[in-house]
């Protein structure tokens, strides 16, 4: 590793100012991406900013039909929240099933949504249940936000301060992961909202990673019961090939994972 100055900032606008304040600047959270990259010398901040510890950036609040979730809050604390399971128990097993205990004791739901790495399990979550990401400086819907393999809407600086979820009628999560670095081959949560919408979003499959795949939910729109999806498969040519799994396999991951998702209506399958 290159040196860099380690920072660590009690309060948001602390963080905010000494972004501005520094040259070549990074926040760290978790860390899992940006630790190794900086490992292997593929990246080298002058600063690092951790904002772990700032408690604006933490917790959980649940309203009727809105769950509002900390940044820095640990894929171990959304995986054991009551509160959220209450609502969407799919939710809690989708953190419940990111990497191992240590992983899940130090990572965080804002990392790994301002990563928007191709094959994590939370930006998932975010496209189907149609949540708005709170910044330092706007909000964004999900549906704006996702901007291609490991690229966000996020401006240079900008802070992701709260992930803000609806609360569906019902959803599930289905993964089939890599069983060395537990990260999804394939993987779909589906919910059906209050207001009937359907939403399907696939992770660990997509050439430009998350996306809604929109011919499960108008089969879904039509007959709400796995069968609908049947045979039904994504297109090849936008779906990634890589020493894991060709894209071909892929695709029947993706149709796989979609059908168990909505025979787990309420929880999480993971293979």
């Amino acid at each position: 590793m290159y040196e860099t100055t380690y920072h660590k900032p009690g309060t948001l606008q602390e963080a905010v100012s000494l972004f501005s304040e520094v040259e070549e600047a990074a926040y760290l959270s978790g860390g899992h991406t940006l630790i190794p990259t900086m490992k292997g010398r593929l990246a080298a901040p002058a600063h690092l900013i951790d904002v772990r510890r700032i408690p604006e950036l933490s917790g959980i609040t649940v309203g009727p039909d809105r769950i509002i979730i900390g940044a820095a809050t640990t894929h171990a604390t959304v995986a054991a929240s009551e509160k959220i399971r209450s609502l969407i128990p799919s939710l809690c097993g989708l953190a419940g099933s990111i990497g191992d205990v240590q992983v899940r004791h130090v990572g965080t739901i804002g990392g790994s949504v301002a990563n928007n790495d191709p094959a994590a399990d939370y930006p998932s979550a975010v496209l189907a249940l149609d949540a708005t990401l709170h910044t330092d400086r706007r909000s964004i819907p999900a549906s704006e936000y996702f901007a291609g393999l490991y690229t966000t809407a996020l401006e240079p600086g900008e802070i992701l301060v709260r992930i803000e979820f609806k609360v569906p009628e019902i959803a599930g999560y289905a993964k089939f992961r890599n069983p060395a670095s537990r990260y999804a081959l394939a993987a779909a949560f589906v919910a059906r909202h209050r207001d009937g919408n359907i939403h399907v979003a696939i992770t660990g499959a997509g050439n430009a990673g998350v996306f809604r795949w929109m011919e499960a939910e108008e089969a879904l729109q039509a007959r709400f019961e796995p069968d609908a999806v049947k045979g039904l498969l994504p297109d090849e040519n936008d779906l990634m090939g890589d020493m894991h799994a060709p894209a071909d396999y892929r695709a029947h991951l993706v149709g796989v994972v979609t059908r168990r998702a909505v025979e787990n209506l309420g929880g999480t399958l993971i293979e």
